[in-house]
């Protein structure tokens, strides 16, 4: 084999699993790593996302004062996850070494900086050992202009973080202004305040210097690689796997458009993402209906890493599931935003075509698309589906694109948007189902039914509003039950809410090393993977940052693993080496 570059750690992938990979295989001794990158800038759907991570019992969590324990961590995940889905020593081992990783990463980089949610509880709060805050963390901001000229090159979160497209928010800040709650107005003002006065910024760019959520965690793992000049090469995408004897020693990847051959003595990381816009593996793998427009994923995640895994041999799991959440796909917005905050306010409900309600809105979004998948079939089908509201929530909340009344008055909608059963406006619920060819009596049943349950508190039909999770997106000043209201003001609306998802979440399978496995349970050799190009280990997403927790930590046991320190003593030995 020719061989145009050499290093010792190959990662396939630019997000939180892959830098967390290459700066732990460089702390723990190997030096020459490379990252490859197929997309022209890096961050991946990590940097779109939220950027939160669910780790229990961190050093975080633990400085700000909550009390948790390993056992309820691990009884909370019994009772969460299917025992057929996930094998229980792949997530015990997570629970087990998540605040470890956090903590060896956080002492090595001044960077990395995470801040414990202390009210944003965990995602079924009904479930033995369930916790109401400081489970998950998101990356304190950072100004983008700390990268450089690389910031150029950083994949922005997605544009729904932005208030009006400009201003970045953290999901705290997100919370406070989208419920309403105590200080928003104040918040507000401080957050346009500081976006206005940064004048030097504000003359060259639209959007604020204060990167939150996913794009500010990869902007602080990419200043750690920086610091150690660990190169990261854009525009280079993966095409295959080189083997020898049945180990993996490199890859054929492109480089200016022309094949190179890259070889990788330790071992090669996939932490490539999912296959979210590969509709062909859509089809093949997942649940219908299933469109790839429908997602909120990195148009680059089509799945060369599973493609690649599998031909050398790899088993999968959890091919046919991804991390669910309705979308809003908005025929004036570059990519559908995810409908999580909207549908859980008081004074809405999401019907299907006969107008029945699909299940408890305000429920964690990956259990609401569950619920939907389920009940879906040629003899009931739930797709496509609306979120019904009046005038009086269309007046006081963010609807997706068409934020509020007082923001983007109805004579500003575009003309798009009555095209196509995207949405309608009506002066009664008869008038807005016959625009939608929704069932009249159905709908007009279901949102009598809401009136009377609104006024008594209580959800007959889904318990909506009965959790904890339910009311962190609901509205506090709404009584008796903040996740609901009368629907009785007219002009009425109802929005298409499509069953969309942020990433693929079925993948290679791997063990307690991260190492790829073959059918049979053996590891093969110099193989890696992370991420969602894995298989999930917390497939029913316990809490919020259930995707990229995981994808860290299994990042960091495969570079333990590539370093030779996969045990504990020797890596406490490594560590006191290091600290002296």
């Amino acid at each position: 084999m020719q061989w145009d570059h050499e290093v010792d750690v190959l990662v396939i992938g630019s997000g939180n699993g892959a830098m967390t990979a290459a700066l732990s295989a460089y702390e723990l001794g190997l030096k020459d790593v490379l990252l490859l990158e197929k997309a022209d800038k890096f961050g991946g759907t990590s940097s779109v996302s939220g950027g939160g991570i669910w780790i229990p019992n961190s050093h975080y969590s633990k400085a700000a004062g909550a009390q948790d324990s390993l056992d309820e961590a691990r009884a909370y995940l019994k009772d969460t996850t299917p025992a057929d889905e996930v094998p229980w020593q792949m997530v015990d081992n997570y629970l087990q070494n998540a605040p470890k990783m956090l903590k060896f990463l956080s002492e090595r980089s001044e960077h990395i900086d995470y801040i414990s949610l202390g009210h944003y509880p965990d995602y079924y709060m009904q479930s033995p050992g369930a916790r109401d805050g400081h489970r998950s963390l998101e990356p304190q901001p950072i100004k983008k202009s700390d990268l450089g000229d690389d910031m150029h090159n950083l994949v922005d979160t997605h544009h729904m973080i932005y208030m009006l497209d400009r201003i970045g928010m953290t999901q705290e800040e997100a919370q406070i202004l989208m419920t309403r709650a105590k200080g928003w107005i104040g918040l507000t003002m401080k957050l346009f305040a500081n976006y206005l006065t940064d004048f030097g910024w504000l003359f060259k760019n639209k959007r604020s210097r204060r990167i939150t959520c996913g794009s500010a965690g990869v902007a602080r793992l990419f200043l750690a690689l920086k610091d150690r000049n660990i190169p990261l090469w854009l525009e280079s995408p993966m095409k295959e796997l080189i083997t020898e004897d049945g180990k993996v020693v490199g890859v054929l990847a492109e480089k200016n458009g022309k094949p190179y051959r890259i070889k990788a003595n330790k071992g090669v990381i996939l932490a490539a993402g999912g296959f979210e816009k590969n509709q062909q593996m859509r089809d093949q793998y997942l649940p219908k209906p299933t469109n790839a427009s429908w997602s909120g994923g990195v148009d680059t995640n089509t799945g060369d890493a599973h493609i690649a895994g599998m031909a050398v041999g790899a088993d999968t799991r959890l091919m046919n599931s991804a991390w669910w959440c309705t979308t809003i796909s908005a025929p004036d917005e570059p990519a559908p935003r995810l409908a999580i905050i909207e549908k859980s306010m008081p004074g809405s409900c999401v019907v299907n075509m006969r107008g029945e309600r699909i299940a408890n809105e305000s429920q964690n979004y990956m259990a609401y698309q569950r619920e939907l998948f389920d009940k879906h079939s040629a003899d009931s089908e739930q797709v496509p589906a609306y979120m019904v509201f009046d005038n009086r929530f269309r007046k006081e909340y963010v609807v997706g694109p068409l934020l509020t009344k007082g923001l983007r008055p109805d004579s500003q909608l575009p003309k798009s948007y009555f095209e196509n059963g995207f949405m309608a406006i009506a002066d009664n619920i008869d008038d807005l189902a016959d625009k939608l060819g929704i069932d009249k009596a159905g709908l007009n049943s279901t949102v009598k039914n809401m009136n009377e349950d609104s006024v008594a508190g209580k959800d007959r039909e889904f318990g909506r509003g009965d959790t904890a999770y339910d009311q962190y997106y609901g509205d506090a000043t709404v009584t008796p039950n903040p996740c609901m209201a009368p629907i009785n003001e007219g002009p009425f609306y109802a929005i298409r809410i499509d069953p969309g998802d942020f990433g693929t979440h079925g993948g290679l399978q791997t063990n307690i090393n991260a190492q790829v496995i073959r059918e049979d349970g053996s590891a093969i050799d110099g193989l890696y993977a992370c991420g969602n190009c894995s298989a999930a280990i917390l497939p029913t997403y316990p809490g919020p940052g259930s995707t990229l927790g995981p994808a860290m930590t299994y990042g960091w046991l495969a570079a333990k693993h590539l370093a030779g320190v996969e045990n504990e003593a020797v890596f406490r030995e490594l560590q006191e080496t290091a600290s002296a």
